[in-house]
């Protein structure tokens, strides 16, 4: 496969590891955004400087965006799916369908729609 292939580059970029799992998380939230420190709760064992790189390279891919609300002290800083990042997050559900239909026998997670699953 050519370096400069669609789906090689694509690939890339989304397959880093917490890359999906951040997106996840992002759209869990209220208005699919979230804070930093909600972030490193929701993904046990990330580490706050792997964390703040994905979050660099998703902004930088346009997927997400950092907002800082600098109305009140201190700023609040949130991030949230653009609508770049909402498509991804069309597809991860569409993997997560076909893991359960063909591969991943999970009875925990039967759970149509990822914004409503706790684990």
């Amino acid at each position: 496969m050519q370096a400069d292939c669609t789906v090689n580059q694509t690939v890339r970029y989304i397959a880093r590891k917490w890359t999906l799992l951040i997106l996840l998380e992002l759209y869990k939230g209220d208005e699919h955004k979230r804070r930093f420190s909600e972030l490193k709760k929701c993904l046990d064992g990330i580490t706050q400087k792997v964390l703040s790189s994905r979050l660099r390279e998703l902004e930088s891919e346009g997927l997400i965006e950092n907002r800082i609300d600098s109305s009140s002290f201190p700023a609040r800083s949130e991030y949230v799916l653009t609508e770049s990042g909402l498509e991804i997050v069309n597809i991860i559900k569409d993997m997560k369908q076909w893991a359960l239909k063909w591969k991943i026998t999970n009875i925990e997670c039967e759970c149509q729609d990822c914004s409503e699953c706790v684990l």
